[in-house]
Parts: C-alpha cells; structure tokens; sequence
C-alpha cells in the first residue's frame, strides 16, 4: 500500500471516532498579534474568511420538533470558530437571527446556545442520568454528582438578562468565570421581537476540571493540525415553549455523551497571514554543569541558510545547533536566517545565561 493511501486510511480511520465520520470542521488560527477582544466590536472577525462560517444548515432537529428542516425565517444561526497557538482557548462568533427573542425566565426556559467541548478527544459520557435524581441524591453531595470532568458543557444564554451569561453543567462553575471565559453580546431587540443578535465568547477546554479549582485541574493543550471534539446546539424558545433543539451532532446525546461530537480541526494560519520569511529560536540547558546549551529553530519560512552568533565570538552554520559556553555570563544570541523570500534576524538580550 503507498504511504498516500495508509495516510487517507488514518484519517478516516479517525474520524469514525466522531458522531460525523464524513464531515471535519476548521478552527480558524488568528496570529498571536491579532488575538480578538472580547468587547463587542466583533470587527477582529473580518480576517477570518467565510468558508469557515458554519451555517444553520449543517444542524438538524433532533427534539421539539424532530426531523422537521429548519427555516431560516424563523431562526438562522452562523458560527465561527477560532483559536491562538500556544492560547488554550476556544473562540467563538455567533451570529443568530430570530423571529422571537424569548429571554425573560430567570432559570434555563429561554434562547440558549449549547456548546460542547471535549479538548483531548477522550470521549465518553461526561453527563448521566444520575445527575437528574435531585430528590434521591444527598444534600452534601457536590452539585451535579461530580460529572463533566473530562468535557464541558455549557448552557450559553442568548441574550443574557439579569443573570450569568451561561451555565457551565457540572460542579466546576469557575470554568465560565475569567480569565477561563469571557463573552459579550449585542442585540436591539426587546423580549418577544425579532432581530440579530451578535455574539462572541471564549472558553478553557479542561482535560479535566475539578470542583477544586483551577491549581488541581488540567487544561487542554491546543495543537495545531490536531483534531478536537466540539458540538453546539440552539434551543429556541417562542412563548416558553422550546420549538426546535437543532444541534450540529444530528444526535441528541452530544448534550451528555462525548462520543457523539464533531471533528474539528485546529488549522494552521492561513497564508495570507503568514510573513514569508521570518527568523525565532527557542533554546533549553542540557547541562547547567557543564553550560551547555541546545537551540532550536522556531522560524518561518522556506530558509535555505542559518547563521548563529553565540555571543562568546564562537558561531554555527547547523539549523538545531548545541553550543558549550566557557564562562558564566549573560549572552545574546543572534540567529540570522536566508531563503528566497529574503533575510530576517533574531537577536534575543541575556536570554541565554550561564554560571
């Protein structure tokens, strides 16, 4: 079998883990100087381009009105999604139109935006039917039984009235408090009319969440190319009566269960955004003793040449280069790189030190 076959087996062979095998998303990669606000202007949002807008035609109704197609007269809904390399966070831009706003109840019977995330992938229920039995379960039993560790589920509340922007299931409420969420909203519409509603939000997707806190739980580390679960569903209430759950899964078991979310791909920047050519370098101590040191290139581009001023007179023409000082000192070190798109320079002060 040729290497290009086996390579098309393996993903396929990984998206059979998701409730979709056919489909994969894309999380559009913003560079990290463009990092979005969460403030309302939703403009941060014009570099990402529309073939990553998932529209209210990817959702089914799966309940309150099962099977029937949605139309977009009565409810419409775009989303995009985002993230930043070495920011693990999830961003998200919701764009909904409704032809009845229905968000004057103080609990969960209104418009609401349901996402679920599951950062490493892992699977399984996160949610049981246990989490229910309110009257049978002990009154210091932590809230919800514990369950939601591994995924989180979050009620988003569109718009939010008089109460917390979400309710994150679980008993872990910090995860939809700062600096491990944010949002804001913007709409002109009072309760019972029609209108747009504008939304943006992050989230921290949690490996695991502990009803500890943060120090003893573990966030999801966000790789580019790597494959996540996420799903999200859109209860519309008209008159307190939810008429339609259509949700992205097509099953309406994506509210509890892991395994029936969506395969959604953390991509690299686009190449309009990318620089042609630019020159970074990382370093780490492999020995302290003996002042040793590695470098590692962590530049950009097609480069064809390397150059390293160590900061002692001594240089290096090698890509990854290992370098032994011979005295204690604070060093800068300079990396020069070439490549047809031209030249690019990276001088980091006193970063590298020796004893």
């Amino acid at each position: 079998m040729k290497t290009s076959s086996v390579f098309v087996s393996l993903i396929a062979l990984v998206l059979l883990s998701f409730v979709r095998p056919d489909k994969e998303f894309r999380i559009f990669q913003f560079p990290q100087n463009q990092v979005p606000r969460i403030d309302g202007d939703f403009s941060d949002w014009s570099i990402v381009p529309e073939s990553y807008t998932i529209g209210i035609d990817e959702l089914k109704n799966t309940a309150h009105g099962e099977g029937k197609a949605q139309d977009p007269k009565d409810f419409d809904l775009k989303v995009k999604v985002a993230w930043v390399k070495d920011l693990n966070r999830l961003y998200f831009y919701v764009d909904a139109y409704d032809d009845f706003w229905d968000f004057s109840d103080s609990a969960l019977q209104q418009d609401i935006f349901e996402i679920v995330v599951d950062g490493d992938n892992s699977g399984g229920p996160f949610i049981t039917q246990a989490n229910w039995n309110f009257i049978n379960r002990a009154k210091n039993q932590p809230f919800f039984n514990g369950k939601g560790t591994q995924a989180q589920n979050y009620h988003i509340f569109t718009p939010v009235s008089n109460k917390d922007w979400a309710l994150a299931w679980g008993n872990f409420p910090w995860i939809k408090e700062f600096p491990y969420a944010n949002s804001a909203c913007r709409y002109n519409f009072k309760q019972g009319e029609s209108g747009r509603l504008q939304m943006e939000f992050y989230i921290t997707p949690f490996d695991y969440a502990s009803f500890n806190g943060p120090d003893k739980s573990t966030e999801s580390v966000l790789k580019e190319n790597e494959l996540i679960g996420i799903s999200w569903a859109m209860l519309d209430f008209d008159g307190k009566k939810c008429e339609a759950f259509m949700n992205l899964s097509h099953d309406l078991r994506m509210i509890n269960n892991a395994s029936y979310l969506c395969a959604f791909r953390l991509m690299p920047l686009e190449k309009a955004l990318v620089k042609p050519i630019e020159a970074n370098w990382k370093c780490i101590v492999d020995s302290k003793d003996q002042r040793i040191i590695r470098f590692y290139d962590n530049s950009v581009g097609e480069i064809t040449k390397w150059h390293w001023e160590f900061g002692d007179g001594k240089t290096s023409e090698e890509q990854n280069p290992v370098h032994e000082y011979k005295g204690s000192n604070a060093w800068t070190v300079i990396l020069t790189i070439e490549g047809p798109a031209g030249k690019s320079i990276r001088s980091k002060v006193w970063e590298v030190v020796t004893e």
